[in-house]
């Protein structure tokens, strides 16, 4: 057998398997999806709405939504010249129509308003939805990005953002998405902010806005122009990844965190598929006598990252880091605190599409009182979880070790 036929053999059966496997992912979506038809998560434990002086401003946290929900559309409310609003999915229903709503109200009252929402995380709302008064201005990032240049990997990232600004007073930054579910079913946590940390996430918003205007909106489309203070907050900074610009802050932002533990680090996430370095960095903490542990959904809305991600479970598990699995309801926070100190909370989820694909944007806090908060809500969370020891992973079944194994070449991908 000629070299080029074995090539092609081999090429064949490569694409042969991930077709198997991407079959494979697609297969279990649809049953899992199947099953959690008509299930409502049952009640979970909250930690009600926490403020901290940070630098010259306040930090306030959110873990329940309609708390959160009720805060925004107040500011919305009471905005008198501008709304810089941006999400990554606006579902249709009762909380998304009230916050098209007040911002269309808003606008009609003579405020600035711009809208930012991903068309691809929307596809399954409803066209009529998407419809918004001229006095709105609304852009609305494309399914597809690349054009003919579909080489070009820097046009795939998604608008995984979820910010709102009101005037130059008031902030918000987290992990909610705008929605029905998300406002009592899911545990998620976002994050109000005043003082120079809203000048950040003007410029945020505004950045977006300005890359992004002339290939969705008209070719006449105006640049949004913001009058913002530049003085510095120390005690905070907002990281963003901007694929277009391949620039990919926030990876590096949890790695450097990682290496100065000493006493703690406790994350919590959605969705948990790391490359190996920052595994490595975890075992090495936890080597070195850090607490490590990692708080994730006993079962996400997404059961192929699941499975995925619990390839590095034995690594972990083996090095004496935690794992704690959340039961009852989706957590959907992107969250971490490290010794007393440093935190962080955005949009950002510790895999491949956040860290090294998407838009997104994180908080980090150097500040020993908002570190305090952020280790009340995760015991809280804790308190809710089930342990995964080690001999309880080396235990489990055939089925599971082959799944996990089948879908293992799947994690680059996400």
């Amino acid at each position: 057998m000629t070299a080029a036929r074995v090539l092609t053999v081999v090429r064949r059966t490569l694409l042969s398997l991930l077709g198997l496997q991407v079959g494979f992912a697609i297969v279990l979506s649809v049953v899992d999806s199947y099953r959690r038809r008509g299930k409502k998560p049952r009640p979970f434990p909250v930690t009600r709405p926490q403020t901290v002086e940070v630098g010259d401003g306040e930090l306030t946290t959110y873990t329940y939504g309609q708390d959160l929900y009720d805060d925004m559309l107040a500011a919305i409310d009471g905005a008198r010249k501008q709304v810089l609003f941006e999400t990554y999915i606006w579902k249709g229903d009762e909380v998304g129509e009230r916050f098209k709503a007040a911002l269309t109200a808003a606008a009609a009252r003579g405020v600035e308003v711009h809208c930012i929402y991903d068309g691809f995380a929307n596809l399954v709302v409803a066209p009529a939805f998407k419809r918004f008064p001229p006095s709105l201005k609304v852009l609305r990032y494309p399914v597809w990005t690349a054009g003919l240049r579909f080489w070009k990997l820097r046009h795939y990232g998604r608008d995984h953002r979820k910010l709102l600004v009101v005037d130059d007073e008031v902030g918000f930054l987290g992990g909610y998405n705008i929605g029905s579910p998300y406002a009592t079913e899911w545990r998620d946590t976002h994050v109000r902010i005043t003082g120079p940390g809203v000048w950040d996430l003007k410029r945020a918003f505004a950045d977006f806005w300005n890359l992004n205007r002339r290939r969705v909106l008209q070719r006449s489309a105006r640049p949004l122009l913001l009058e913002t203070a530049s003085t510095w907050e120390p005690a905070i900074r907002i990281h963003r990844n901007v694929p277009r610009l391949w620039h990919f802050p926030i990876r590096s932002m949890y790695l450097e965190a990682i290496h100065r533990a000493s006493r703690n680090i406790w994350i919590t996430q959605a969705y948990f598929l790391p490359d190996q370095d920052f595994v490595d960095s975890l075992v090495a903490a936890a080597q070195r006598g850090v607490d490590v542990r990692i708080l994730l959904p006993l079962k996400s809305n997404h059961i192929v990252a699941d499975w995925i991600s619990r390839g590095y479970y034995g690594q972990l598990l083996s090095a004496g880091v935690c794992v704690l699995r959340y039961r009852d309801a989706m957590v959907h926070a992107k969250t971490a605190t490290i010794d007393g100190n440093w935190s962080t909370v955005g949009t950002a989820n510790i895999d491949r599409l956040s860290l090294q694909g998407n838009y997104e944007i994180n908080l980090e806090i150097i500040d020993s009182g908002f570190a305090e908060a952020m280790e009340r809500i995760f015991r809280t969370d804790q308190g809710n979880c089930l342990e995964l020891t080690l001999s309880e992973w080396e235990a489990r079944d055939l089925n599971r070790k082959f799944t996990e194994s089948f879908l293992g070449p799947l994690r680059p991908l996400l």
